[in-house]
């Protein structure tokens, strides 16, 4: 059979001169090409100038990244999707996804592995279901549902573990369980941690080594102020118009309607939580109320953009192949990308705090008024960003200050909120918080001025 050709003949047609090439073609696909992952292997079989010492060129590397590296993504949305795809087609081939959402219409735009016949079903079984099949060979093991489901054994089976989420609670939570997973005697303890996140055109990729490298905590300050409000403020002294909107969600609706839920899609819903702020804006003297800032609010609206998850995944998935192969040296370790006035990146080296109640293990000095009441203490502690704690139960080594539950506890610790701090915790007195939703417990060292 003739190669194949392009030709190229000059002639006029009408007031047009056209050309038509003829060339050989090379033949397709190339030599030594058959194979999908010919582009990877360029890299797994010569080392580079960046390589580390104990990379392994050869058969070796590429038979751990296809046969024995075991991944696992945490989240299967806008961001979770590329990973996951990214993963496959790099080579991982036993990889798992955790996820607690079903397919909802909005994600169609962006979460490219569902389709419209999708709506409803978990989110997880349907990604792993669609890689599989697109993927020959790759194997995707799902989970529809929470990751504070699965113990300590689970997340040891892994070799390393890829955030995609969209919750700042879970990345805590992930983060502390695998620094809580370390043990010095077994170095396979250590499980590598990639995270990422997007928000509208922003995003940021980080490689986080447990008790090595500074944890998810250890950041918490460069996050975006958190939109929860102390319920003391927005049930007594509301000074913003989001906290009327908060007293209208939280505290309004339920004394006015019992136990119906609140359907923050219904515009009747949104049209009533916009008239009763309203009118506590009113009575506050307090402007600002609009029906679009009632919406952000109770919706906690963050907007995706599919171009940002796909560099942001990409980013991710560069940093896991390195990591499971060693063929070059992994990020150190924030890559932060903007994107609303151009493109722009840049990384660096996000430092351990001492203080960090996860990795830092020294405690945290707060110093607070002296005419502090235990209540407006524990508003500080969910208003401050380094902390951003929710529901938090506090106790000395010695006493219980206050706990959130069971309910005989939170009532026979209540009347504590109304004495002030100094007269329930001596100077540079230790306090010890928790919550139900963080694996761990932060310690502070109360100065009173």
């Amino acid at each position: 059979m003739s190669p194949a050709v392009w030709t190229m003949d000059v002639f006029e047609k009408g007031n047009f001169v056209l050309l038509r090439l003829t060339l050989p073609l090379p033949p397709w696909p190339p030599t030594g090409r058959h194979d999908r992952y010919y582009d990877i292997d360029q890299i797994l079989n010569t080392p580079g100038p960046r390589t580390d010492p104990a990379f392994l060129a050869g058969d070796g590397v590429k038979d751990f990244l296809r046969n024995q590296a075991k991944i696992l993504v945490i989240g299967a949305g806008g961001l979770g999707c590329e990973i996951l795809a990214n993963l496959a087609l790099t080579g991982f081939k036993d990889i798992h996804v955790i996820d607690m959402d079903t397919i909802d219409i909005s994600n169609l735009n962006r979460q490219f592995l569902f389709r419209q016949k999708d709506v409803g079903q978990p989110k997880a079984t349907v990604a792993a279901e669609f890689i599989m099949k697109r993927v020959p060979g790759c194997k995707v093991t799902p989970y529809f549902g929470k990751i504070q489901d699965k113990d300590d054994d689970y997340y040891m089976q892994f070799n390393l573990v890829i955030c995609g989420l969209d919750s700042v609670e879970a990345r805590r939570w992930m983060s502390a369980t695998l620094v809580n997973l370390v043990d010095p005697e077994n170095p396979e303890s250590l499980k590598p941690l990639i995270d990422g996140g997007t928000e509208g055109f922003k995003g940021q990729a980080r490689v986080i080594l447990p008790t090595i490298t500074s944890c998810y905590e250890c950041s918490l300050d460069m996050l975006n102020k958190q939109t929860v409000f102390p319920i003391c403020t927005i049930a007594n002294t509301p000074r913003l118009p989001e906290h009327c909107i908060e007293w209208a969600s939280v505290l309004e609706w339920p004394r006015v309607h019992g136990d119906k839920p609140k359907d923050t899609d219904d515009p009747e819903h949104i049209g009533w939580l916009y008239t009763v702020a309203a009118a506590r804006a009113k009575e506050f003297n307090i402007e600002g109320v609009t029906w679009a800032l009632t919406q952000g609010v109770v919706k906690n609206i963050i907007p995706a953009i599919a171009s940002t998850n796909a560099i942001i995944a990409a980013s991710c998935c560069n940093e896991a192949f390195k990591i499971a192969t060693s063929s070059a040296a992994y990020l150190n370790n924030y890559f932060m990308l903007i994107g609303t006035d151009g493109v722009y990146s840049y990384t660096f080296e996000h430092e351990k705090r001492e203080d960090c109640p996860v990795c830092g293990g020294e405690s945290l000095d707060v110093s607070i008024s002296s005419e502090l009441t235990l209540e407006e203490f524990i508003d500080l502690l969910i208003e401050r960003q380094d902390i951003q704690i929710k529901k938090p139960s506090l106790s000395t080594p010695t006493t219980q200050l206050y706990l959130q539950a069971p309910p005989q506890l939170e009532e026979a610790t209540r009347p504590n909120l109304k004495k002030k701090v100094k007269e329930l915790v001596a100077q540079n007195g230790e306090v010890t918080v928790t919550s139900t939703s963080l694996p761990f417990s932060l310690s502070l060292r109360l100065r009173f001025t």
